[in-house]
């Protein structure tokens, strides 16, 4: 097979498309990425990559094609609608030189964000009219109204378009939470076209390797890793953890960037936090599960959003891999995962005051309780989430797909 993998994002960046075409190539399929020169998360292009460097290269088998974009910026709203306009411009035009000049078997689309990335990937099937699979990680233009940042009804309704017009090219529609159903339905019928496709846990958490990391402070440890941004909430987290603040014991470790960072840093400064709450940075995948091995509790949390209630976050899939139990602040998807697998307690978004009673109920319990969470949700994630059996499942299902359509 000669499969066609575009996507905005792939290695050097960590996102799991890059797991699956390394999945297809070490299968002995060949696999051409289109994606852009990587940017993500600084902002700026990757060391090592530019618009004259690294442009074609072979990864693990893959062939790596990098479309030059406009790097997305650090906290730029402009300079981040650019980097989105561009790769779909130019990638469209590469798509049209590589659908004339190259013949795939199959197309398949890692959509993130933004819902345009696909139009690459659409141009080529309409060309060679081959099977398209959509794996939808972001919705759309839900993405875009999520918190009221986009509120003009002609953007919304031209994006509106756009992803009908996307669905309604893809011959099978991948879901990686099952939330989204009802809005994919809601612009089409699409029914006999989905499939849930869940994250699974990157390579790092399932074959643990020790790392050295900095000494963590003694006392009951609630760990955060990942995104500090918008959707995590972290103005509750932070109620939270004044309430918690005379409970010297209680540790809140935070890892990771983003643009609440320097928020939650002012925050813990003004208010004396700073002996119980450390914000520690962001530090290689690699070194995440020694830092999870030093957790008591690992915390995810959402704000009460209608996009983000149907989500489930792809780190409780990393916690459950290390056999950690889980707080959660957050709604729909995510709560009723930690309650289905019994790895811990959730509470309803913005729930600060919940949270921070779950928090001092479990620094409370003994060990043997806590680990009895972190096993049921390593049984919950071997169960529902293994990467092996999830890599196969898709494989068939493409390959049967490709033979219907042909």
């Amino acid at each position: 097979m000669k499969y066609l993998f575009v996507t905005q994002y792939f290695f050097p960046e960590e996102f799991r498309g890059n797991d699956i075409a390394f999945d297809w190539a070490a299968k002995g399929d060949q696999v051409t990425v289109i994606t852009a020169i990587p940017n993500y998360p600084s902002g700026k292009f990757t060391e090592g990559y530019g618009l004259f460097t690294k442009r074609k290269e072979i990864i693990n088998g893959v062939e790596v094609i990098r479309i030059p974009v406009i790097p997305r910026g650090k906290d730029n709203n402009i300079q981040l609608m650019l980097n989105y306009l561009s790769f779909a411009l130019i990638g469209s035009l590469y798509a049209l030189i590589i659908g004339i000049s190259r013949k795939f078997d199959a197309i398949f689309v890692q959509q993130l964000s933004p819902i345009t990335l696909a139009l690459p990937g659409i141009i080529v099937k309409k060309i060679q009219k081959i099977p398209l699979t959509l794996w939808v990680l972001d919705l759309w233009p839900e993405s875009l109204t999520s918190g009221g940042n986009i509120k003009n009804k002609q953007i919304l309704s031209f994006f509106e378009y756009i992803v009908k017009f996307t669905y309604k090219n893809s011959d099978k529609i991948l879901i990686s939470s099952k939330g989204f159903e009802n809005s994919i339905l809601r612009k089409g019928d699409f029914k006999t076209k989905i499939m849930h496709f869940p994250n699974w846990a990157e390579d790092v958490f399932t074959n643990k390797d020790v790392k050295t990391i900095d000494k963590l402070p003694t006392g009951f440890k609630v760990m955060f890793a990942g995104n500090i941004g918008e959707s995590q909430d972290f103005e509750n987290i932070m109620q939270a953890a004044l309430l918690l603040k005379e409970n010297k014991n209680i540790k809140f470790i935070i890892l990771g960037d983003g643009r609440k960072k320097s928020w939650v840093d002012d925050f813990c400064s003004k208010n004396n936090l700073t002996d119980t709450v450390l914000c520690l940075g962001r530090f290689p995948i690699e070194t995440m599960p020694s830092f999870f091995e030093k957790a008591d509790v690992m915390l995810v949390t959402l704000k009460n959003d209608p996009i983000l209630n149907i989500t489930l976050p792809a780190k409780v899939q990393a916690y459950m891999a290390c056999a950690k139990p889980i707080i959660g602040m957050l709604n729909g998807d995510g709560a009723e995962t930690i309650e289905n697998a019994n790895c811990g307690y959730s509470v309803n978004a913005s729930d600060y005051t919940k949270l921070s009673e779950a928090i001092l109920m479990m620094s409370q319990k003994d060990t043997s309780e806590l680990n009895k969470f972190g096993l049921n949700g390593l049984k919950f994630a071997k169960e529902n989430y293994d990467k092996s059996h999830l890599m196969n499942k898709l494989y068939s299902e493409i390959m049967n797909n490709n033979q219907d359509i042909s």
